[in-house]
């Protein structure tokens, strides 16, 4: 299949957008540009077609978006059903340390970018509710003159449980984003969490409106990082916290090796076997490879901004938190 031009892609971006929430417009997303999903900003006409790589490909840019867009066009169904096969589960621990590392609070204005199946937004949710139901306990305690009827109404409130938080998921996915919301609806996520068709490089948001943003496995996608993380730091607040994980380059010559044989040779099998997509795969393995290095990638981080930027290593340097504040 032909990769799509840019500006097809462009129009079923507004076409999806206009599916998600028709006639609706939440508060803080830009609406000044005509014909851009959610009003962002359109695409440059200025960009040059110049080279970058896909996997171990050399394409256009152009060419780029439009083969990114069909690699999680294809494997969206099976996308959960693939993380886990591929990392043996542990993909669902380095999602739970990126929360744990954010440790958010009850009044939260959280950001999740290329978080189309929403496995960060909805361990968000469940992370400040159970942190609000606790204070919400301690302070019953100390209000002992409440009626049962009170104590029940506090509970039933399903907006009030989450003490004010909410969870933007973008992605630029249509397929994605459709995911996410299946799983949300059979999980019962309704409060706090809505899901918005958006570009990384181009985020459809206001300035300073969100205290995190967190990107899981999607900015080596991205066919520009350094807009993707110019754009990261518009839309925080001061001192708002930026958080990506993402898989990063191993050290260790042994575990080194074993990763390389893993990913080129099991991988891409699992992916026909059970997904029926070799290449699509055999892409994201490769993109893995093509990614900068920890120290690369945080100097990235500091140069659109980010103060006090910081990364950890997890699971044998496999995957790194790169974290970093906006002051």
């Amino acid at each position: 299949m032909a990769a799509p031009r840019s500006w097809g892609l462009w129009s079923f971006c507004c076409r999806g957008w206009s599916r998600v929430l028709p006639g609706c417009r939440l508060p803080g997303l830009r609406s000044s540009w005509p014909r851009g999903p959610l009003g962002a900003r359109p695409l440059s006409q200025e960009k040059r077609a110049t080279e970058t790589h896909f996997g171990f490909e050399t394409v256009s840019e152009e060419e780029k978006r439009g083969k990114v867009y069909q690699v999680f066009e294809s494997v969206a169904k099976k996308y959960d059903m693939m993380n886990d096969m591929m990392s043996l589960g542990i993909h669902r621990i380095w999602k739970d340390l990126l929360l744990w590392k954010m440790r958010p609070f009850p009044g939260t204005q959280l950001l999740d970018v290329a978080g189309g199946t929403g496995d960060i937004a909805f361990r968000f949710l469940n992370y400040v509710q159970a942190q609000h139901q606790r204070k919400e306990k301690r302070q019953l305690r100390a209000q002992q003159n409440l009626s049962w009827e009170e104590i029940a109404k506090k509970y039933q409130n399903e907006e009030d449980s989450l003490g004010g938080s909410h969870v933007m998921v973008c992605d630029i996915n249509k397929e994605m984003l459709k995911i996410g919301k299946q799983k949300a609806r059979a999980q019962g996520y309704k409060a706090g969490l809505a899901w918005v068709l958006g570009d990384a490089e181009e985020l459809p948001f206001d300035d300073d409106k969100f205290d995190v943003y967190t990107i899981a496995f999607g900015i080596r996608n991205v066919t520009h990082i350094d807009r993707a993380l110019q754009e990261a730091h518009r839309v925080l607040k001061p001192g708002g916290r930026f958080l990506c994980l993402e898989f990063s380059q191993v050290n260790n010559p042994l575990v080194s090796r074993l990763y390389d044989v893993y990913s080129f040779q099991v991988i891409p099998v699992l992916g026909e076997v059970i997904a029926g997509d070799w290449k699509s795969y055999q892409y994201l393995v490769e993109s893995i490879r093509q990614f900068p290095s920890q120290e690369e990638f945080k100097e990235m981080i500091e140069d659109a901004g980010f103060q006090k930027v910081t990364y950890e290593n997890l699971t044998s340097g496999i995957v790194a938190i790169h974290s970093g504040f906006k002051l």
